[in-house]
């Protein structure tokens, strides 16, 4: 329309179209630019050898956008629902009835509720905005959102102002849907979305066990010259808009809520089949629940609709469109705006909700900055997976048998019954204690009734795409982690979420490939740590009879992989290399699918021990060359029980009862996160957690014991990492000064080009009327200190520890070969690791010869420090705090004398 306007005015004007600029403009990144990317021949994939062919992708992309402009999908539950009996009809019935009453009264109510808002002034006029959808969908949305909420957890809601935001959040989607739709943005997406995944279908053929030659291509590029050449035709895909700000969202959503829990009713006698009257009251209600000193409202079910929807016994399961993999490739990141999913709106980043600050220096910082970052993202969505259907059999007969603790397969709350109910003779003592019995297995129900629901929506959707290929967009927190968009169906989370997907591509193992998965299994079982990777692969080879045992009797035979520390996952390995010795071919020539997995050795620490050039702590996480793997969680244990023993000499009770207890297992976990920032309350929760575990340890000694366990635990890292602790309170006085003196939230770059701004804020709720709501922006309130500064070191490593993951990322797609990663673990095809291994120590040496430190604090002096010439000399705190604050930005800490480069030749850096 634009364009006509112009011609309008002058017949003769002609827009101009600037080719995109495509090359990366960091020098960590300079080697992967190349001139052949700019042009590719889109050759049509035919032949049994690709993965898929030319014709099918078109319906592969139907079928997605059909999906994507319903808004959701709804599958078949794998939960054991016996035969539906006439009982179990009727209250399917009487649900479905109320379906159909609720979606006509929240039409009627929506058109009322809208005519009374027309005629009211208000400052925040909502009615353009619930006038951009159709009232259809504003139905629809209404209906799904009682729907949820009525399936909800008996225990937990979140607070209505949550609520209100996530719905309005729902109605802008859809808004944003029908926006491209309208405009002509879909129309023009899908002809580059096919011509794309034309030429990614011919780019796909059958893998031989080693690339031969570099692969060019890059998703982001060929998407860029591909749009480029159809600039001329119709609209840019991406059109600026303004997005809804949050006082609209939060008041859309209360609008809805309104009719919600004014419109929607129950028939409280639904659930008597001979009852003829009907008696009308809301279905839902709030109440008001306490968490120490503050009130949340939140929204509950009346219990006669939580009644109907578990005695309809559900067949089926709903999510969001963009809540699934996608069946077609996910269109390549190449804007904060454009990327994902096709028409579903998908955020480059996972920003908490007040996170305006670092919103705006993503949308103001230049698209080639964010190249690396953007083409990370796009190699892992690349990547094509399947389900493991035999490992996904066998979790779900556990599943319909009732579950397992020891297999970490959630029990249903079922499971636990409650204490009987006192009666009148029982003593006020022993009531107390029955009431608190009741009190811990209600929280215990709630905590498994969750795990056992987040267990159903994965088993289920794995089951709905158990014969497809899928793909799973990506996308990343504000500090550059990368996770996959769907929730629950994804290579991130549990054993068990693991062990249900292979690579969807297959390669031949090659002369290696099959010890590769020996030793890939020996490390999943966790018994053999600390020996060498030839010591590994001859206890595989002991151990084959048991192997192939438990491939072929899972649940009937010896169980020897149930023992194993990850036993899904041993057990889908198992399953791979029994296919693999019995396949009557050469082991070199079999084409396996299963990705191996090389683990960093405590990962945070390694990026502490490189930053500190710290010889010491190098030598502990595997950062230098050895012949056996240093194992820093027992080196840890070794000094915290040496501890313990002279405490117990000394009479220290707490140590005695300790003695035999100080396990690798207990403060693991506590080692772990203590570069992450965990804080002495939380490590104590973790080694509490371990204690109860144990049945021979006294349970009423558990709190004092993890206290104890958690002092001597801190105390030994500090004693054995000092170049570490030099660095973390660097860090933290930096956050501490910059957010308290300067009053300033903590931002930096990442070394590939990503603005990260801690959104930490010392939030106090304004005294509002009652009927009204507030909503926070970090821009406008005062950083919480103490949290800006516990938080900076964990979140900068973190921020470290995925530029590296990024780096291996893009040069593993230069090399040609698969890679994906769940962190600090990276994945790839068993005849390609040694590649993968070779790029990860040439990534990490690449990223840690740049001076991360001096280049950080420049970064915060030239941001955050005051001019000396407008210093006064008063001697005031104040001034004194900044002159502080200026001399620690610039004060950085000691480094060591180690080489960095010893990380190329060390083994077990990643293994």
């Amino acid at each position: 329309q634009v364009l006509k306007a112009f011609q309008a005015h002058n017949p003769a004007y002609t827009p101009t179209y600037y080719k995109p600029k495509v090359w990366y403009d960091n020098h960590l990144t300079n080697n992967l630019n190349d001139d052949s990317q700019l042009s590719f021949e889109p050759a049509a994939a035919e032949g049994s050898g690709h993965l898929i062919k030319r014709e099918t992708v078109n319906s592969l992309i139907e079928n997605q956008l059909a999906l994507e402009e319903k808004g959701y999908i709804t599958i078949k539950s794998i939960e054991n629902v016996n035969t539906a009996g006439n009982e179990v009809k009727f209250f399917r019935t009487a649900l479905n009835d109320h379906y159909k009453m609720w979606a006509e009264t929240s039409q009627a109510a929506f058109h009322r509720e809208l005519a009374v808002l027309a005629a009211q002034k208000s400052a925040l006029n909502l009615e353009p905005f619930l006038r951009s959808v159709p009232v259809k969908d504003m139905v629809e949305i209404i209906v799904q959102e009682a729907t949820k909420i009525a399936q909800g957890s008996e225990t937990y809601s979140p607070e209505s102002g949550l609520l209100y935001r996530m719905l309005g959040q729902k109605v802008y989607e859809r808004y944003q849907v029908l926006r491209k739709q309208k405009t002509g943005v879909l129309t023009k997406a899908l002809a580059i979305h096919k011509k794309y995944c034309y030429n990614y279908a011919a780019s796909h053929v059958e893998l031989d066990e080693v690339p031969h030659k570099e692969v060019r291509s890059n998703p982001r590029i060929q998407w860029q010259v591909l749009a480029h050449e159809e600039c001329k035709n119709s609209v840019t895909l991406d059109m600026g808009h303004q997005p809804w700000v949050p006082s609209s969202l939060l008041a859309i959503g209360k609008f809805l809520y309104h009719i919600i829990m004014h419109d929607l009713k129950i028939d409280v006698n639904c659930l008597r089949s001979n009852s003829a009257h009907k008696n009308f009251l809301p279905a839902f209600y709030t109440i008001f629940r306490s968490q120490g000193r503050i009130v949340k409202e939140e929204v509950k079910p009346h219990p006669i609709l939580s009644k109907l929807y578990k005695s309809s016994q559900s067949e089926t399961l709903t999510f969001a469109a963009n809540e699934v993999p996608m069946l077609c490739p996910p269109i390549p990141w190449t804007s904060v705006h454009l990327g994902g999913y096709i028409i579903s709106p998908t955020d480059i980043a996972r920003l908490p909700f007040q996170a305006y600050t670092q919103h705006k220096r993503l949308e103001q910082a230049d698209p080639v900055q964010l190249y690396p970052n953007f083409d990370a993202l796009n190699q892992l969505a690349a990547v094509p997976w399947k389900v493991n259907t035999k490992v996904l059999d066998v979790i779900l007969e556990v599943f319909r048998k009732g579950g397992s603790a020891k297999l970490d397969v959630p029990e249903p709350p079922s499971a636990i019954d409650l204490p009987p109910t006192p009666t009148i003779d029982v003593k006020k003592a022993e009531k107390y204690e029955m009431f608190k019995q009741k009190l811990q297995r209600r929280r215990k129900k709630a905590e498994m009734y969750s795990l056992w629901c987040d267990c159903l929506y994965r088993l289920s959707l794995a089951n709905h795409f158990r014969n497809d290929v899928f793909w799973l967009p990506h996308n990343m927190d504000f500090r550059g982690r990368v996770y996959p968009v769907p929730p629950h169906l994804n290579h991130l989370g549990s054993d068990l979420a693991r062990s249900m997907l292979v690579f969807a591509e297959s390669r031949p193992l090659g002369p290696k490939g099959l010890d590769w998965l020996k030793i890939h299994l020996i490390n999943l079982t966790g018994l053999k740590k600390r020996d060498s990777i030839q010591d590994r692969l001859d206890y595989a080879n002991q151990k084959m009879n048991l192997i192939l045992d438990s491939a072929d009797n899972p649940l009937n035979g010896k169980k020897w992989w149930s023992e194993s520390d990850e036993p899904w996952q041993t057990l889908a390995c198992c399953m791979e290399i029994a296919d693999v010795v019995r396949s009557g071919i050469d082991p070199a020539l079999y084409k396996s699918s299963f990705p191996v997995h090389q683990d960093g050795s405590c990962n945070g620490l390694q990026h502490y021990a490189a930053l500190g050039r710290d010889t010491a702590g190098a030598f502990s996480v595997n950062l230098t060359p050895s012949e056996l793997p240093q194992d820093v969680y027992s080196a840890v244990v070794n000094l915290v029980e040496k501890q313990r023993a002279i405490d117990e000499e000394n009479g220290l009770e707490i140590a005695k009862t300790l003695n035999g207890f100080v396990k690798r297992k207990v403060i693991k976990q506590t080692i772990m996160t203590t570069v992450y920032g965990v804080t002495r309350f939380g490590a104590r929760l973790q080694i509490a957690k371990q204690l109860r575990n144990i049945d021979e340890f006294p349970q009423e000694a558990v709190w004092s014991a993890s206290s104890y366990l958690t002092g001597r635990t801190f105390d030994s890292l500090r004693s054995m990492f000092t170049s570490t602790r030099e660095i973390q309170d660097w860090f933290s006085e930096c956050a501490r000064l910059i957010s308290g003196v300067g009053g300033s939230l903590v931002e930096w770059v990442t070394p590939l080009g990503l603005p990260v701004v801690q959104p930490y804020i010392k939030y106090k709720k304004p005294q509002m009327p009652p009927g009204f709501d507030s909503f926070v922006l970090d821009q406008f309130d005062k950083p919480n200190v103490m949290k800006q500064k516990n938080a900076f070191p964990p979140n900068f490593i973190h921020s470290l520890d995925s530029s590296h993951m990024m780096l291996t990322s893009l040069h593993c797609a230069r090399a040609g070969i698969t890679f994906v990663s769940v962190h600090d673990c990276y994945w790839t095809h068993p005849s390609t690791i040694h590649i993968m291994n070779k790029i990860c120590r040439e990534q990490f040496v690449a990223l840690h010869s740049e001076p991360i430190l001096e280049k950080l604090s420049v970064f915060l002096y030239d941001l955050y420090a005051y001019d000396e010439c407008n210093l006064s000399n008063d001697g005031s705190v104040t001034e004194l705090s900044k002159k502080k604050l200026n001399r620690v930005l610039k004060r950085l800490p000691q480094t060591g004398d180690f080489d960095i480069k010893n990380v190329l030749k060390s083994i077990y850096f990643f293994s």
